[in-house]
C-alpha cells in the first residue's frame, strides 16, 4: 500500500466520527419530518377531533396499563395493528419503532424480579458463590411487564404519528393541562430542532475544513469547545426566540389554523374505545 493511500484511508477512519454524527443528526429531523406527514395524510385516525382522539389514546392507555393477562393484551395490540392499517401508517416503520428498544430498556428494569419472585425454577444461574434461580411466576410476571410496556408506547407512538404537534398541544390545553406544562412542552419541540441544526452546521463546518490527518487531543479540544459554544448558543438562542414570539403576541395558548369540531363520529369513536378499555379491564378480573 501507498503512503498516499494510506494516508487518505486514515482520514477517512478519523472523520467516520463526524460522518456518523452528521447522518444521526440528520436522520433525526428527517423522522421528525416523515411524522408530521404522517400526521397530515388521509387516515381514519387523522380525521377524528385532536380532543377526542386524545380521550381515546388515555383510554387505553389506562387499561393496557392494568392489564395483567398477555391474551388481553395481545388482543389490544390487534386492534392498535388495525388501527394503524386503517389510519395509512407503514407497519415496518411503525412495528420497528416501537419494539427494537422497548424489549431491552423494559427487560433492563424487570430482570431482577425474574430471581426474587418465589416459585417453581425454571432453571438456576450461579455467579461465583451466589446462585440464583429464574421462577416461572417471575418469568411471566417480566412477559407480561414488557408486553405491556409495548402496548402502552405503541398507542403513544400511534397518537403522535396520526396527529400534527400542534393540534396535541392544543387538545391537552381544551382538556386541563396546566398552561405552564403545555407551554414547556412546545418549547422543548420546537428548541430541539434549533438545537439539532446547529450542531449540524457544526460538524458540516469541521468535515468541510479537515484536508488531512489530525491527533486524539486536537479532536477532544474541539469537542470540549463545541460543547461549550452549542451551550452559549442556546441560551442566546432561547433568549431571541422568546422576545421574536412576545413581539409576535405570544400569550402562552397554543393556537393552530384547524377549527375544532366534534362531530357525532367522533364521540362514537371515543366511546367505542372507552368501552373497549372497559371490557379489557373487567376481563382481566376474571381470565
Amino acid at each position: 500500500m501507498s503512503k498516499s493511500t494510506w494516508g487518505s484511508r486514515k482520514a477517512r477512519e478519523q472523520l467516520g466520527w463526524l460522518e456518523h454524527t452528521i447522518s444521526g443528526i440528520a436522520g433525526s429531523i428527517e423522522r421528525a419530518v416523515f411524522t408530521e406527514e404522517h400526521a397530515r395524510r388521509r387516515g381514519w385516525l387523522q380525521g377524528i377531533d385532536p380532543r377526542a382522539k386524545l380521550g381515546m389514546f388515555l383510554a387505553l392507555i389506562l387499561a393496557a396499563s392494568l392489564a395483567n393477562n398477555l391474551l388481553i393484551l395481545a388482543a389490544l395490540y390487534l386492534v392498535i395493528l388495525g388501527t394503524a392499517y386503517a389510519s395509512r401508517m407503514p407497519f415496518d416503520f411503525f412495528i420497528k419503532r416501537v419494539w427494537l428498544g422497548i424489549p431491552f430498556f423494559a427487560g433492563i428494569v424487570i430482570i431482577p424480579s425474574i430471581f426474587l419472585v418465589p416459585g417453581p425454577h425454571l432453571f438456576d444461574l450461579s455467579i461465583g458463590p451466589v446462585r440464583l434461580g429464574a421462577s416461572v411466576p417471575g418469568l411471566i410476571g417480566a412477559v407480561i411487564f414488557v408486553a405491556r410496556v409495548g402496548v402502552s408506547v405503541s398507542l403513544a407512538v400511534l397518537l403522535v404519528l396520526s396527529t400534527p404537534w400542534a393540534d396535541l398541544l392544543k387538545s391537552l390545553q381544551a382538556l386541563g393541562v396546566p398552561q405552564v406544562f403545555v407551554l414547556l412542552l412546545s418549547m422543548t419541540y420546537r428548541y430541539i430542532f434549533l438545537f439539532l441544526h446547529a450542531a449540524n452546521c457544526l460538524f458540516e463546518a469541521r468535515k468541510s475544513r479537515t484536508v488531512g490527518r489530525t491527533q486524539g487531543s486536537e479532536h477532544r479540544r474541539w469537542i470540549s469547545g463545541s460543547m461549550g459554544s452549542l451551550m452559549n448558543r442556546s441560551f442566546q438562542m432561547s433568549n431571541e426566540v422568546y422576545a421574536a414570539m412576545a413581539a409576535r403576541g405570544f400569550t402562552g395558548r397554543i393556537r393552530t389554523y384547524s377549527a375544532y369540531r366534534i362531530t357525532p363520529a367522533d364521540w362514537v369513536a371515543l366511546l367505542v374505545s372507552i368501552s373497549i378499555a372497559i371490557a379489557a379491564t373487567l376481563a382481566g378480573r376474571y381470565l
